[in-house]
């Protein structure tokens, strides 16, 4: 069975294929785990061809745009400080996370503004021609490709506006939110549908819409600037092709927007955190719903467990979300040097032998 025919199986027909697919978030680790990566293995293969994963996945190649983002802040922009195309500033910081301090709309007080900003072309034709070669390279190969859109609204709103500004535009300036909403949810229409044109069995969008405690936001306000955004980026990926699979990634207690996600067409749910979510309470609920992808802790048993609790947990978690398929193992969030190699490699080699 090759690895695409295990996740179209165990995903999308919730059938048992001959093992448990998985994968380590985002196919990497943070950049100090990368480096013991390196280290250890003496390989030059980036971490998912090395350790032969189930998927792969894709991004837009890289801009033609040369834009200097410094002119939408009032004040000196500091040195170290690294712009993405969004216009997002970032400075490093003594831990793997940079510190988020430039926000490009934080001084946009009218929608014209936003409209007239400098948009990525994050949905331009030219940067997915390579995306179409590498899909069709992965396909050949046996891998299930992912196209990968994290980030899609609500993260990307707020990282350009700033978090506590974002949340007040909420509830007193709409038209300054919905504005900004929109122009992300244009971009993305546009982007979804590029991807579907260049074959990639499963889009990941991703949005952190609660924290580990529960809801960031009113339900009014979520279905008013972004569920039903979703639901249009969503259909346009699916009448370019019905088949491609809709992932949605939040970290957080996610039991009180899983209907939601459902209701806009999410059909993977990802990562359903340990921590703070009850595993076995979502899949007796959902698993007829949805599948799942995700499941095993990065705050819990990967930096404190021993291997063989590691491998006990591999076993257990898939037993609770996927005793009859619809499970794709994997850790909830990206691998840090707070994790031990060795528990890293009990993760991987038990994950590999995890047979029906």
């Amino acid at each position: 069975m090759t690895p695409r025919e295990r996740i179209f199986k165990t995903l999308i027909k919730k059938q048992k294929p001959d093992r448990v697919p998985f994968e380590i978030s985002w196919g990497a680790f943070t950049p100090r785990l990368m480096k013991t990566y390196y280290e250890k293995t003496g390989s030059a293969l980036i971490p998912d061809e090395y350790f032969d994963f189930d998927t792969r996945f894709v991004i837009p190649g890289g801009t033609k745009l040369k834009l200097d983002y410094t002119q939408y802040f009032d004040v000196p922009v500091e040195q170290n400080v690294t712009f993405d195309e969004w216009g997002i500033g970032a400075i490093p910081t003594r831990y793997e996370i940079p510190d988020y301090k430039y926000h490009p709309l934080a001084l946009s007080d009218n929608e014209k503004q936003i409209e007239e900003y400098n948009w990525p072309d994050l949905d331009a034709a030219y940067r997915y021609t390579s995306v179409e070669q590498k899909v069709k390279s992965y396909h050949d190969r046996g891998y299930a490709v992912n196209g990968e859109m994290y980030q899609t609204i609500f993260e990307t709103a707020w990282l350009m506006r700033g978090f506590e500004q974002l949340m007040m535009d909420f509830y007193t300036n709409e038209e300054v939110a919905h504005t900004i909403c929109e122009s992300l949810t244009q971009i993305r229409i546009n982007q979804v549908c590029q991807f579907a044109k260049t074959g990639v069995d499963i889009i990941r969008f991703g949005d952190d819409i609660v924290s580990q405690q529960g809801q960031l936001m009113d339900k009014d306000i979520y279905n008013k600037f972004i569920k039903l955004r979703m639901k249009r980026i969503i259909k346009a990926a699916k009448d370019i092709n019905p088949d491609i699979i809709i992932f949605m990634h939040s970290c957080g207690k996610v039991e009180n927007v899983i209907d939601d996600f459902i209701d806009i067409g999410v059909e993977i749910l990802n990562p359903i955190q340990p921590e703070c979510n009850n595993q076995q309470s979502i899949y007796n609920k959902y698993h007829d719903k949805l599948s799942f992808w995700g499941g095993i802790g990065v705050q819990s048993i990967l930096p404190y467990g021993t291997p063989k609790e590691i491998r006990a947990k591999v076993k257990e978690t898939s037993n609770v979300l996927g005793p009859n398929g619809g499970l794709l193992l994997a850790p909830a969030h990206i691998l840090d040097p707070t994790i031990p190699w060795e528990n890293i490699l009990a993760f991987i080699d038990a994950a590999r032998n995890n047979f029906y």
